[in-house]
């Protein structure tokens, strides 16, 4: 069927529907609810609703799904959002329909492991919250956050890996070396037996550990020693901070991050048990989710992190 020339959609209003419906989708996409959205932009919810539908309609995919508290964008959203926010942020600027230059700006959540984020990420970042910046902190392992950072849970992460995929951006933040350490009481004895007969010195010697599978012990292990561990550990604790508390304290020996307990190395309240010439190293990465470049103070921390991390 033929249209005239009176049916077909004339050529600017086309495309200002369209700009409407990814203005409306960014607004979703940033604020995690249609509700939320709808207040922003002015609108009633039922419209959010209609407009998300007519752009998922469009594109042939499902761009959020829905949850009993707000929406979690799909990974189609997420690249959408890549492509689209500095445009129409620019476009917003430009036309003075920006965000009130006066504006608070929102919380920067922030997420990554909790020893990391205690001893150095979040002590680097003191100077801003004095000057202003507010964080919403968030700890636990790099999987679960990198999942809600993709969700639009958080700005940014610290991650112990690489992100899969290009959802998200990520950035080499620092270097953590992993030492095999003890208390001086056990460290005397054990290092040179650890010289001459090799890691099964420490059979018999308590292991603490941060997980029951052992994962930081077995890489040193794997890395080291060119063998696979065979022991269990004698304490578990999801906590690394609490695992140095009890190597000080004389309980066993462990393998940690150097950052972790450079003090204690420094003043003789662990020693090292080896000292390899190749130890191994993991790096972490600075993680950031699309669609956050509105908030002027996500940049701030963004860079504050990657400038003092040059020092851990």
């Amino acid at each position: 069927m033929r249209h005239s020339e009176t049916d077909r959609p004339n050529g600017s209003a086309a495309a200002a529907s369209d700009l409407n419906l990814l203005r409306t989708f960014l607004a979703v996409y940033r604020s995690g609810s249609f509700t939320a959205a709808a207040r922003l932009l002015g609108l009633s919810q039922p419209t959010v609703t209609t407009q998300i539908r007519s752009l998922e309609r469009q594109t042939g995919r499902e761009l959020f799904e829905r949850r009993p508290r707000g929406v979690a964008p799909t990974a189609v959203a997420d690249e959408l959002a890549a492509r689209i926010a500095a445009p129409l942020d620019a476009l917003a600027e430009a036309t003075g329909h920006g965000p009130p230059s006066r504006a608070r700006p929102a919380p920067v959540h922030l997420a990554g492991p909790a020893e990391l984020l205690s001893t150095r990420a979040l002590p680097a970042l003191a100077p801003l919250v004095a000057e202003g910046v507010r964080l919403r902190v968030t700890t636990g392992l790099s999987d679960r956050l990198l999942d809600e950072l993709r969700s639009g849970r958080h700005d940014l992460a610290i991650a112990t890996s690489r992100p899969r995929g290009r959802t998200l951006t990520a950035v080499p933040l620092a270097d953590e070396e992993f030492v095999l350490v003890a208390a001086p009481a056990l460290a005397g004895g054990l290092r040179a037996r650890l010289a001459a007969e090799g890691p099964g010195a420490l059979h018999g010697v308590p292991l603490l550990a941060y997980a029951e599978d052992l994962p930081i012990v077995r890489r040193y292990w794997r890395h080291v020693f060119g063998r696979r561990l065979n022991c269990h550990a004698a304490v578990s604790v999801p906590d690394l901070r609490a695992v140095l508390a009890l190597v000080v304290a004389g309980a066993g020996y462990s393998v940690l991050p150097r950052y972790l307990c450079a003090d204690e190395l420094a003043s003789g309240a662990v020693a090292l048990l080896d000292e390899p010439v190749d130890a191994p190293i993991n790096t972490g990465f600075l993680v950031q989710r699309p669609g956050t470049s509105d908030n002027p103070h996500v940049v701030l921390v963004r860079d504050r992190l990657l400038r003092a991390a040059r020092a851990w």
